[in-house]
């Protein structure tokens, strides 16, 4: 309707009547018989919103030509993916499933049960594909951004997989596959294999456990629907599907349709926004209406040069004071001031803003806080301790000296664990946040295991080794391109302006406009004091530096000291005395256990006059609380034996956590089967599970579904 545009000539194939029914028909009609092969825009024009067409000053060719169409041509196949760019993926799909692929086609607006699942097999071998590439491009999945487009994609493929009966690991063969058909041509398919492999894995296996509780909470919403005459899961559902259980919106309303109803996704917009608004809340802090004011001193010129890559004090004049979202000629309580020039660094890349002190004629204030604010103007958040303050005032300015110190030497121990990082992880290691603060740093990377011991203790290593070097960390200004060139590392979603500042110290070059320090002796010692998970496929390190690290390692010591004096051992027996209350415990323990399977045993054959029959089968059902799984197994034996011939229902709610169990005689294995009443069981109490025709358990973690799940297995037993 608007943009460039010119007339387009479409190049189509007739691939012959056998397309049209064996008969001859005219071009347009036939189905599949004429093929639009290429099509060529010659772009003339501009069109606006009127409709005027207004001459390119360059015409130019947009010419679109798809290479998988032209091979399916070439290669006389009838779909792209029977040509040999996707074959050899259907076949390993083939082998994985034990199950043939048809090639069959339908509407795509009908579902057709014969096509679905040819369907799986053409979307598992797209994915996977897709998958490859994108891991190899170093993209993650993740919640948001690109991260998420590949979850999406690696979530729907394993949906299809379950149609074709794939309950463990399959995407991550099939995109082994890729690698193997593929990475000849690209070569970056085989260099990133390893990380593939360890990717797709960990997202099949978590998502594999997250689809059977996202898909139990759905057939309850379905079924729910069902009871009510409804047609359509709520916005309240399909948001907790995507928020608690990451099943993507298309996955909730692919699964909602083959049940022959549809979402409220006017509903999930609502609960997203509400969302989106409470994550704003969160971060934007009192003074995020303080923007406008910002903007509008920008506009009329107003700026702060900063000097503290050089200098900790120095002479400024006030340029501006904000109050309430308000530009003040004076100061007031819980004002920010600008200077034309100043030593303080304005928080922002994860460095936090320093504090320190304001002080002009008659006047004092503490700096309690420094940002960043928009057009490289810089606040400082002013105390005033004695005085007033006015615009146009000459100021002194001096930055808390120890407190930059501490602040340098953790970001620059932040670029060498960086770089450590990816020596001892791999290349696909990236930085995902960071925050350094004169008394700790906080980095979070892209890695899907937790490190091991060994890996920690190799990064501190080689980090530390940086440090003894003692080499001069050298930073420079250059243009964007320049610098990547030169081996700098940006990092995406960063906004960089045409003039870069590149901060070098022994391995580690980066993008940065924090501040260092002069040498890597300078940071001293660095030490990672913690290693966890912070979301999928995100892990997080928190370290020290300098004194913090002699700080850590004397809490560490004071704590070894308490612990051998409530032990009553000297501090180096501390381990022995340890490790002989662990096998005094374990021993209580065993004993404990035999205790409350006694008691448990005794219970189930005191519960004869519970024995109910349900239809025509003799029937135990016991809801218990605080008996644990392992003592469920000794009830049941009991149990069985006290009934004689029937079945047994055991329901447990355990310190909040459900335990199952189904218990067949023998003389009825044959008519009844414990595993697949367990299987109907587990879904509602959030659980799953499974087990033999005589014995079957199941674990939960929602108690409020006992009922439910008693009242299922009574309706079973009824159908028996």
């Amino acid at each position: 309707d608007t943009g460039p545009c010119g007339p387009c000539s479409e190049i189509h194939i007739d691939q012959g009547k056998d397309l049209s029914g064996g008969v001859e028909v005219p071009f347009g009609e036939g189905g599949d018989r004429y093929l639009e092969l290429w099509n060529l825009v010659f772009m003339q024009f501009d069109r606006d919103a009127e409709g005027t067409l207004t001459p390119l000053p360059s015409p130019s060719i947009d010419t679109g030509m798809g290479l998988e169409r032209v091979a399916a041509i070439v290669q006389e196949k009838q779909s792209n993916y029977d040509i040999d760019a996707f074959r050899p993926l259907i076949r390993a799909v083939e082998r994985l499933s034990g199950k043939t692929y048809l090639g069959q086609f339908s509407d795509p607006e009908s579902r057709d049960v014969e096509t679905e699942e040819d369907v799986a097999f053409r979307v598992i071998a797209d994915h996977a594909r897709a998958t490859s590439f994108l891991i190899a491009d170093g993209i993650y999945p993740e919640n948001e951004g690109r991260g998420y487009v590949l979850r999406r994609v690696m979530r729907r493929a394993i949906r299809f997989g379950r149609k074709l009966g794939m309950e463990g690991v399959f995407l991550a063969p099939v995109c082994d596959e890729v690698v193997l058909e593929m990475g000849t041509a690209f070569p970056e398919l085989e260099e990133a294999r390893a990380v593939i492999q360890r990717v797709v894995r960990q997202e099949e296996e978590r998502f594999g456990r997250t689809l059977v509780e996202g898909c139990a909470l759905l057939e309850r919403a379905i079924d729910q629907l069902g009871q009510e005459e409804g047609t359509e899961v709520t916005g309240g559902v399909v948001f907790t599907l995507y928020d608690t259980h990451g099943f993507p919106v298309d996955l909730t309303r692919l699964i909602a349709e083959e049940r022959g109803v549809s979402i409220d996704e006017e509903g999930f917009e609502v609960a997203m926004d509400a969302q989106r608004e409470r994550g704003r809340s969160s971060w934007q802090g009192s003074d995020a209406g303080d923007e406008g004011v910002f903007r509008t001193l920008c506009e009329a010129g107003v700026t702060t040069g900063f000097v503290g890559y050089d200098w900790l004090e120095g002479e400024s004049e006030i340029i501006a004071i904000v109050s309430a979202g308000e530009c003040a000629e004076s100061f007031e309580a819980g004002t920010e001031v600008m200077t034309r020039e100043t030593p303080f660094y304005g928080e922002s890349g994860g460095q936090v803003g320093d504090t320190g002190t304001l002080v002009a004629s008659g006047a004092r204030g503490r700096v309690l806080d420094t940002q960043s604010r928009i057009g490289g103007l810089i606040a400082h958040r002013v105390q005033l301790e004695e005085g007033s303050l006015r615009v146009g005032d000459a100021v002194t300015l001096a930055v808390a000296r120890g407190d930059r110190d501490a602040t340098r030497r953790n970001h620059s121990a932040t670029h060498l664990m960086h770089w450590a990082l990816g020596q001892v992880l791999g290349e696909h290691v990236k930085q995902r946040g960071s925050l350094v603060a004169p008394n700790r740093l906080r980095f979070d990377f892209s890695h899907f295991n937790p490190m091991t011991g060994a890996e920690v203790m190799e990064v501190e290593t080689l980090v530390n080794e940086r440090v003894l070097l003692n080499q001069a960390v050298d930073t420079n200004e250059m243009d964007y391109e320049s610098a990547i060139k030169a081996g700098a590392t940006a990092f995406f979603g960063e906004k960089y302006g045409d003039t870069v500042r590149v901060v070098s110290m022994t391995d580690s070059v980066e993008l940065c406009g924090g501040t260092h320090v002069g040498a890597t002796g300078d940071i001293g010692c660095f030490k990672i004091v913690s290693e966890s998970g912070v979301s999928s496929g995100v892990r997080r390190i928190e370290a020290v530096t300098g004194r913090g690290t002699l700080a850590w390692f004397h809490g560490q010591e004071e704590e070894r000291r308490e612990l051998a004096q409530d032990l009553k051992v000297d501090p180096v027996n501390v381990r022995e005395k340890v490790a002989r209350l662990l096998r005094q415990l374990q021993e209580a323990q065993q004993e404990n256990g035999k205790l409350r399977g006694q008691i448990a045993s005794a219970m189930a054959g005191e519960a004869g006059d519970e024995i109910e029959d349900i239809g025509g089968v003799k029937a135990l059902v016991m809801e218990l609380s605080g008996v644990s799984g392992k003592d469920l197994r000794a009830m049941s034996d009991t149990a069985r034996d006290r009934i004689g011939s029937g079945v047994v229902l055991l329901a447990s709610d355990c310190e909040g956590k459900v335990g199952l169990l189904v218990g067949v005689t023998g003389d009825l294995k044959g008519k009844i089967h414990a595993g697949n009443i367990i299987a109907e069981l587990a879904p509602l109490v959030g659980g799953r599970g499974g087990g033999r025709a005589d014995m079957a358990q199941a674990g939960g973690n929602d108690p409020s579904g006992i009922p439910q799940a008693v009242a299922r297995f009574r309706t079973l037993l009824e159908a028996s």
